[in-house]
């Protein structure tokens, strides 16, 4: 190739990093250092948590309740939205709470008034809650799920994706110490499994920084009272937890979220 044909090559090459917005550049080998650490910097901003469900770490973020649910907004992302919700059901709660209790989607009630878990089942959650020596000021409450399903319905997976993301910007802002996990799908939403909540209960994951128990939903509660004990016992351990405590039992492994 020619001095002509090198030159000529070298020009192309200038006019396309022009038009793709680079302004100049060195030999300077300490300007290809800067640029190399500037580059991982903005790569760390948005870390995926190991075996994380998508949960997004805003490094040094500024993200509030409040921001995340103006990005919610009067959300048309799955179909729900078209079957019968009548508004979205975002979250209530003290936004620095040490425990977070985490549900599966609205109910009727829940769709009425737009505050999670203020049906039969919401009532119940409130006596465990108090039972810990809390109040439902002192925590927060969330769902996967935003929007009711027809008919109560469980939730479908492409719900589940459309909504989680906002679940998982929630844990972060709020950075509690301990979640709870009410039922089947709270609890593999969370931790990324097909295990039924059978299987789940009774131990207590790594979440990030926080500590994971899964539980019982309270609406099989109503319809298998012989099982409160065993909530109980799950919730003697988020007060365990809450006090510094041993919670008991060994931590599960594998399922590090975070």
């Amino acid at each position: 190739m020619s001095d002509e044909d090198l030159r000529a090559e070298l020009a192309a090459h200038l006019r396309l990093f022009a038009q793709s917005g680079v302004e100049g550049l060195s030999r300077d080998p300490a300007w290809r250092r800067r640029a190399a650490e500037e580059a991982n910097d903005a790569a760390g901003q948005v870390a995926y948590a190991p075996d994380a469900p998508a949960a997004v770490e805003h490094a040094e973020s500024a993200e509030t309740l409040d921001s995340v649910r103006e990005d919610l907004g009067d959300c048309t992302r799955c179909k729900l939205h078209r079957l019968g919700r009548r508004q979205i059901v975002y979250g209530v709660g003290n936004p620095r709470a040490e425990l977070m209790f985490i549900g599966e989607a609205p109910g009727h009630d829940e769709d009425v008034q737009g505050i999670p878990f203020v049906g039969r089942a919401g009532q119940l959650l409130t006596k465990i809650i108090e039972a810990i020596d809390l109040n439902r000021d002192d925590v927060y409450i969330a769902n996967v799920i935003k929007c009711r399903p027809p008919e109560n319905r469980n939730p479908e997976s492409d719900e589940v994706a459309s909504c989680e993301p906002f679940l998982f910007r929630q844990v972060q802002v709020i950075k509690p110490r301990v979640i709870v996990a009410l039922g089947t799908f709270a609890a593999q939403t969370l931790l990324r499994t097909n295990d039924p909540i059978s299987r789940l209960r009774g131990k207590v994951f790594h979440y990030g920084d926080a500590r994971l128990i899964p539980t019982f939903h309270p609406a099989y509660l109503l319809r298998s009272p012989e099982r409160k004990r065993e909530v109980w016992e799950d919730m003697k351990k988020v007060r365990a937890l809450l006090r510094g405590e041993d919670a008991g039992g060994s931590l599960a492994a594998g399922a590090s979220v975070g």
